[in-house]
């Protein structure tokens, strides 16, 4: 049933913005129903940022492209087989999707049919709350009872928990970003979603792995992902993902990340984790998986806060030193914050023309050795001192 149960402010985001408008003039003036959904319809109710903005429709993606056409805006076939048609205006997208069913699954990808009921198109997705639509004047349409949920930060799948997995393995980690993102957890865990978890684990082997690296590094951006990193590992999800991964020392890195008001660093958090062959079973960018390697090297050393603004710079300094402190329970010195940020910007004093006597190998092997005493004693040493000690 359609539930109709609210209304949202007229200056929610895509309300208000023109573009978002047009493009719902532009189908409903052509006789097609359409409607926001999706995430950016459920952080207009839980009143959380809004960045993409979702359109749903009956129109079939060729009517839509025929429409843009007529109305001058451009239109790129992104999904066209599953659907989905952007439409730019203004060098912003709006993904237009038709109304669809699922007709076969494989655990990571569904044939789908068009469809022009807008409850069909809500029972293929994934969790109540983000079955949320949204007409053009912000009436909300709640087919399987999700604003509830969202407002009081219940995840939950949409009818059998077990069916909704089975379409999209994946599911299963996006239960439980979306949990540490949105979900309060003072309502606990759903017994039957974790059972349904518990059953599904062997098909997270047929993920690849973009996708879950993906969704790990989603879930670990949240404010405080450690209950949902606790409980992945409890049922048995953490290991099915990432072998030798333990989550012991999250709480401690995202309670000093808290008291030293730093933002959240999903590789820092990464680092705390660890496991075996990260970066392969997440399939890490080149430099996230160098942000990963220099954090958790930085953190196993004794470098000052100097020294690692130095070498590392200050985001990832920050990150070592937390992790550091995390995984050792100790203290965090005095202004280490500004000490990185005062070593990411100074330069070795001693150059190659304060050794004059010196040449080739010798000179390189000198300077290195100099830089190593610098760094030792955390940026401290100048030029004079540096030069005199014994070679």
């Amino acid at each position: 049933m359609d539930r109709r149960t609210d209304i949202l402010t007229p200056d929610t985001a895509f309300l208000a913005d023109p573009s978002a408008q047009r493009v719902c003039a532009m189908l409903e003036d052509a006789g097609h129903q359409v409607y926001f959904v999706g995430g950016c319809v459920r952080n207009a109710v839980i009143g959380a940022p809004i960045s993409d903005i979702d359109v749903a429709t009956d129109a079939h993606p060729e009517v839509v492209i025929d429409l843009a056409g007529a109305a001058g805006i451009k239109a790129v076939p992104t999904g066209i087989d599953h659907g989905t048609v952007t439409l730019v205006i203004d060098s912003t997208p709006f993904e237009v999707t038709t109304f669809r069913r699922d007709v076969d699954t494989d655990g990571r990808r569904a044939v789908v049919k068009f469809s022009d009921d807008m409850a069909e198109d809500a029972r293929r997705r994934d969790f109540t709350m983000n079955a949320l639509y949204a007409d053009a004047r912000g009436v909300i349409h709640d087919p399987v009872q999700g604003l509830e949920d969202a407002r009081m930060g219940r995840v939950r799948f949409i009818d059998d928990a077990s069916q909704r997995i089975a379409e999209d393995y994946l599911r299963i980690l996006r239960f439980f970003r979306f949990s540490a993102w949105y979900g309060d957890p003072a309502l606990g865990w759903a017994p039957d979603a974790l059972a349904a978890i518990a059953a599904g684990l062997d098909g997270l082997a047929g993920l690849s792995a973009e996708r879950v690296g993906a969704e790990m590094l989603k879930l670990l951006a949240a404010h405080d992902p450690a209950p949902a990193l606790s409980v992945m590992a409890r049922v048995g999800v953490l290991s099915a993902l990432l072998a030798g991964a333990d989550p012991r020392f999250l709480g401690p890195l995202i309670h000093l990340e808290a008291q030293n008001e730093i933002a959240p660093h999903a590789y820092t958090r990464l680092a705390a984790l660890g496991g075996d062959d990260v970066a392969e079973r997440l399939r890490l960018s080149r430099k996230g998986q160098k942000q990963l390697e220099a954090i958790q090297t930085m953190a196993a050393s004794t470098r000052g806060p100097r020294a690692l603004g130095h070498l590392v710079g200050v985001d990832v300094g920050q990150g070592a030193m937390l992790l550091r402190a995390a995984m050792t329970s100790g203290d965090l010195p005095d202004g280490w914050v500004d000490a990185l940020l005062e070593g990411s910007k100074t330069t070795f004093p001693v150059r190659a023309t304060d050794l004059p006597d010196l040449r080739g190998e010798a000179l390189g092997r000198r300077l290195k050795a100099l830089k190593q005493h610098w760094l030792d004693s955390d940026l401290t040493l100048s030029c004079d001192a540096l030069l005199a000690l014994p070679s």
